[in-house]
Formats: structure tokens, C-alpha cells, sequence
């Protein structure tokens, strides 16, 4: 069952004066940890089709998954690449898609025209923004440097402050190996300290994301001494 696109869903343009922090004022952190519940993922990957099929079939399998559980996809809007893959399977089985992509994209014509909401702003700030306030965890799938910035600013945020969402990385057969390397060598140099592990997780298959998706939300750590 697809959800059909309304015309209010098709255009959704921000004002693009603030920057992509500021437009996202971070919600209230009372909430109890134990009583959150996941509602909303984004999904971060590539918009690129040259890739392994076996990233394909599992962007096409968790996609599917989230949908089966009830769970709503936010990712960047487009038809291509391992995006396509996630939105179509997502809106196949059922579930709700919300596409965000910045004009200066959408005027190349790799939109998704399919999704139960496709949000069309002014700038990638405002794009990650939307996707960020729109989501109630994060998930990085394999991709290209458009989804290592996207990690890397969404994690940034969460370092200082501005939310405290679950940022889990997918290791799909090694393929962030590296990524995870160079994170701890961050570590390892002092440029981060060791307690900014908590600011995401690694899963090694997908079955392992969604108990992540489960777990309790652990706050980042405190501000004031992230650099001490």
C-alpha cells in the first residue's frame, strides 16, 4: 500500500537565513530514556547505483524492515542510488517515507516523486536540518562523501549538545572499517576523548541496528568538559 503525495507535501521551502544548528532548536532532554520510543529514522547512504549488490539488497532489506515495524523513514528525497532503494522498499511494504532535498538537486530531476512526503527547501543546511528535527535516530548505511558529511556534522551536534539521539553506524561487511579506524585514531591522538564512543554506535548487521534501536538513549558528555 503507497501513501499518495499531497500538493502541501510536494514544496515545503524554509527560510534559509539561519544556519542549519540554529534552525534546529534541540528538543526538551527530560524525557525518561527508558520511555522513548523510535519512531523515526533517518537514513543516511548513497545516491550512487555502481555499487555491491549485497549494499543494495541491504538497503532494501532494512528499508522493508522499518516499514514492518512501523517505523517512518526520513532520508534525502532522492530516486537513485541506495536511497531509491530504502524509499521504494520502505513504501512497498506499506510504511511512511519523507523525502527532504534542496533545490539546486531537485532541479537535476533525480526526485522521488513516490513518497508519502517530498519537501523541497532552499539550501543542504536546511535539507540536514529538516531530516535531523524529523528523526528520532540516525542510521548511516554505506555511501559517499555527502553521507560521511552527514554523519559527521549529525555526531558533531550531538557532541555539543544540540540532541541526544542514537547515531548508529552500519558496517555493512567492513565497509566503514576504515571510518571506525580513523575515529579512534582521533581518539587515540587526544583530538577526542574517549567517552565521545557514546555518540554513536556500530552495528555489523542489520538485525544488530534495530536492538540498537531498542537500547536506551545515553546522553552525550557534559559540554563544559568534552576538551578537558
Amino acid at each position: 500500500m503507497k501513501h499518495p503525495m499531497t500538493s502541501e507535501s510536494q514544496v515545503n521551502l524554509a527560510a534559509p537565513s539561519l544556519s542549519a544548528a540554529e534552525q534546529w532548536v534541540p528538543k526538551s532532554s527530560s524525557i525518561n530514556a527508558e520511555k522513548v520510543l523510535i519512531r523515526s529514522v533517518c537514513v543516511y547512504c548513497g545516491s550512487s547505483s555502481r555499487v555491491a549488490q549485497r549494499y543494495k539488497d541491504n538497503a532494501k532489506t532494512i528499508g522493508t524492515m522499518l516499514a514492518q515495524k512501523g517505523i517512518d523513514v526520513v532520508y534525502g528525497g532522492g530516486r537513485v542510488g541506495l536511497m531509491g532503494i530504502v524509499a521504494d522498499a520502505a513504501m512497498n511494504a506499506g510504511g511512511k517515507v519523507i523525502g527532504i532535498i534542496p533545490q539546486h538537486i531537485q532541479s537535476k530531476e533525480i526526485e522521488h516523486h513516490g513518497l508519502t512526503e517530498l519537501h523541497v527547501v532552499e539550501s543542504m543546511h536546511i535539507r540536514k536540518a529538516m531530516m535531523a528535527e524529523k528523526s528520532d535516530a540516525f542510521v548511516v548505511l554505506p555511501g559517499g562523501f555527502g553521507t560521511l558529511d552527514e554523519a559527521f556534522e549529525i555526531i558533531t551536534w550531538k557532541q555539543l549538545q544540540l540532541h541526544e539521539k542514537p547515531v548508529i553506524i552500519f558496517d555493512d561487511g567492513g565497509f566503514w572499517d576504515p571510518l571506525v579506524k580513523l575515529m579512534d585514531n582521533l581518539i587515540k591522538e587526544g583530538f577526542a576523548s574517549e567517552r565521545h564512543r557514546s555518540m554513536y554506535q556500530v552495528a555489523h548487521s542489520l538485525d544488530e541496528v534495530f536492538e540498537l534501536l531498542k537500547q536506551p538513549i545515553v546522553p552525550p558528555p557534559p559540554i563544559e568538559t568534552k576538551w578537558l
